[in-house]
């Protein structure tokens, strides 16, 4: 049985901002003569161009227009090539940068190559060098196993291609009768994202069928067009079989193939031929593609060669099962998780050669709130992140109890989202909030289940000041400055006032006169009581005796301190008085 690998629409671009200039488009297509056929195109461009309307041309051999190439489909004039008069038509909406073309009435001239020019406005346009080159055809494609063996099943295919989305063909068998039933397999996506339609027919090849013609035929339903072929393998015929040893050999096309068991002259009965030793054809994957998170996985890789292969089964280049010499494997995954999910890959191989098939495990599970997810403030608006892992894509939406409103990824003048794989990303974003952010819960739904996180705020110094502002920054500041005023003007009042420089023995106890007075010096009374004071020192009793005091008044200066703190308006006048 032919299984065509089936890999993801090539044209579908991962969600996310353009880097550059690019296109994605088959490099082949074919189609039947009269029909029509599409070719799938997408492109990307700089997302800093923006521009306001973008517009495209559909080139013929040749992408440099100084070549005068023709004009297959011009967006901005509509004015094409006469060939191409009534022909082509733009399917793809430009402006989500689908430049899918279509072709109708075709006939042989149109056949080659087709490229595409973005015309972004001034000088932004570019002529890709990625390139789709088209075949026009006239005949189905039949194709037969180069080796059939008399009593073992064969398989052969007819296959046309399916790209007209306006004429679908309809595949039949000419000559297949009494070798069996066809069946239709149906309509198959390749490896670039182009259609064919595919009919099988099975049968047990025997002598009787030597010399049957087989054919295939594809026609369009409310249309004339029919198309016939018969392949240099579509028959099964040899004008005189060869005998020998192990029986009657006949041939298909370039390939041979074993009659039945002949009675040879010895009576003996001719055995099988055995095959010759080939390399492994392309592997088959049979199990379940899609499972949900703690199931059981359970998938059969199977191919056949001569001899046996080396079968492998790799995921990111990691070897997770291998047999030697077998043409089954069989991998068992027990409660998947979503670390399972991905592309993997059966290569069979033996000394002959190496073939490989990829297959895709989708695993299903709740979804997850990455920790990541946060708020952060900056001036006036606040940003909240929320990273979800799920699968199938979930529905998150954003809640402010505070509020009590809750926004959906659907209001896209708030929230954007992005998807990357099993994680979606979204953002909401909250302006004139900076000063008093509220509380956000993401949560995020699908079928599987309900997650929600309390979304953390990230720089809560940055924040703080956000609140404050400008203008409470500078008044914090200024009190700052103040307080260092402050405690460096108290350390020096402190210093000033335990100088030594004014000890007791430094000057002897003085007396005033009661009849001159020093600004700031004490009263009389005082003045007495001092020198009473001092004749207990010089221990005289009794009444004081007649003194002869002698005044002076002596302006000593400034008298030089130990203590640099000391102020010089501090350092004190004074008068001496010594008793004669």
């Amino acid at each position: 049985m032919i299984f065509l690998t089936t890999l993801p629409l090539f044209w579908i671009m991962i969600s996310g901002k353009g880097e550059g200039w690019g296109a994605w488009m088959p490099s082949s297509i074919s189609a039947f003569e009269g029909t029509c056929v599409s070719i799938p195109c997408r492109f990307d461009f700089p997302d800093e161009l923006r521009p306001a309307v973008v517009h495209g041309v559909w080139y013929f051999n040749s992408p440099y227009p100084k070549n005068y190439p023709p004009v297959v489909f011009k967006s901005r004039t509509q004015v094409v090539h006469e060939s191409f008069q009534g022909r082509s038509r733009l399917l793809g909406d430009l402006g989500l940068r689908n430049c899918t073309l279509l072709l109708s009435s075709l006939s042989p001239e149109l056949g080659g190559k087709y490229y595409f020019r973005g015309d972004l406005g001034g000088y932004n346009q570019y002529t890709f060098s990625e390139h789709s080159v088209l075949d026009i055809i006239n005949t189905p494609n039949i194709v037969v196993p180069p080796e059939v063996v008399a009593g073992s099943e064969v398989e052969v295919s007819c296959m046309v291609p399916d790209n007209c989305p306006e004429l679908r063909p309809e595949l039949s068998w000419l000559g297949h009768e009494g070798l069996g039933e066809p069946a239709v397999l149906g309509r198959l996506r390749e490896d670039e994202g182009t259609w064919v339609q595919v009919s099988l027919l099975h049968f047990v090849p025997t002598r009787e069928v030597n010399g049957h013609r087989l054919g295939c035929q594809a026609s369009f339903p409310n249309t004339t067009l029919q198309f016939e072929g018969y392949s240099d393998k579509g028959y099964l015929n040899h004008p005189e079989p060869v005998c020998s040893d192990w029986g009657i050999w006949g041939h298909i096309g370039g390939g041979s193939w074993l009659a039945e068991e002949a009675p040879l002259a010895s009576d003996h009965r001719a055995p099988l031929v055995l095959p010759p030793p080939d390399a492994p054809r392309k592997p088959m994957v049979n199990g379940t593609m899609v499972a949900v998170e703690g199931e059981t996985v359970s998938i059969l890789c199977s191919t056949q060669s001569n001899p046996d292969p080396i079968l492998t089964i790799f995921k990111e280049k990691q070897i997770l099962a291998t047999v030697i010499y077998e043409s089954e494997l069989q991998l068992e995954l027990p409660a998947v998780t979503p670390e399972d999910d991905g592309e993997y890959w059966c290569v069979a191989e033996n000394q002959y050669g190496q073939r490989a098939t990829t297959f895709n495990l989708s695993v299903e599970f709740a979804p997850v709130i990455l920790l990541e997810s946060h708020c952060a403030a900056a001036r006036d608006t606040v940003q909240c992140l929320c990273v979800v892992k799920s699968n199938p894509e979930p529905s998150v939406a954003f809640e402010l109890p505070s509020r009590n409103v809750t926004v959906n990824e659907t209001e896209r003048e708030f929230v954007y989202s992005e998807r990357s794989g099993l994680l979606l990303t979204s953002i909401l974003t909250l302006r004139g909030q900076a000063q008093a952010p509220p509380r956000v819960i993401c949560t995020a739904h699908n079928v599987y289940g309900t997650k929600s996180l309390e979304l953390p705020f990230q720089g809560a110094h940055r924040l703080m000041w956000a609140k404050i502002g400008p203008v409470g920054a500078v008044v914090a500041f200024a009190i700052l400055i103040a307080i260092v005023c402050y405690i460096t003007q108290t350390r020096r009042k402190k210093n000033v006032t335990e100088s030594p420089s004014f000890s007791a023995g430094d000057n002897p106890p003085v007396l005033f006169s009661s009849d001159f007075r020093i600004s700031g010096a004490p009263e009389k009374y005082e003045s007495e009581r001092r020198l009473g004071s001092e004749r207990r020192l010089l221990g005289l009793r009794g009444e004081p005796p007649e003194l002869d005091l002698s005044y002076s008044h002596s302006d000593l200066g400034k008298r030089p301190t130990k203590d640099s703190y000391t102020l010089t308006e501090e350092l004190a006048e004074y008068a001496e008085i010594r008793v004669k």
